[in-house]
């Protein structure tokens, strides 16, 4: 029962004396507590990581949400934009209306007198 009074490690020999020398107990020791400062280590490596990866996901949702943002207004300046290219169109067959009617006014005015002129 002499063995079962010490945790286990695999990292000190295992002989048929009980407790084992001095130095070998404290070179275990050493050896322990170097890997359980490794464990410390690599458990805060983990944490950061973790940290890192919800920070991201934090990121992610906010460009989402500027993504869903920017596509509103992009369809809001879409429409804006048909709506003026709908005017100006409506403008310019106005102007070309109001031309062809000017020219065939003159035609009429300059061509009446003319016909008129060569009967008499």
């Amino acid at each position: 029962m002499a063995e079962h009074s010490q945790p286990y490690d695999p990292y000190i020999p295992s002989g048929n004396n009980a407790g084992g020398s001095a130095a070998q107990h404290d070179a275990g020791r050493t050896r322990t507590e170097q890997l359980q400062d490794q464990v410390k280590d690599v458990l805060g490596v983990m944490r950061e990581n973790i940290n890192k990866t919800t920070q991201r996901g934090e990121h992610l949702d906010s460009l989402a949400t500027k993504t869903d943002d920017l596509h509103t207004s992009s369809q809001g300046f879409r429409r804006g934009a048909n709506r003026v290219r709908k005017r100006m169109w409506l403008k310019d067959m106005r102007m070309r209306v109001c031309l062809i009617v000017a020219i065939i006014l003159l035609l009429v005015v300059i061509i009446v007198p003319a016909v008129v002129a060569t009967k008499h």
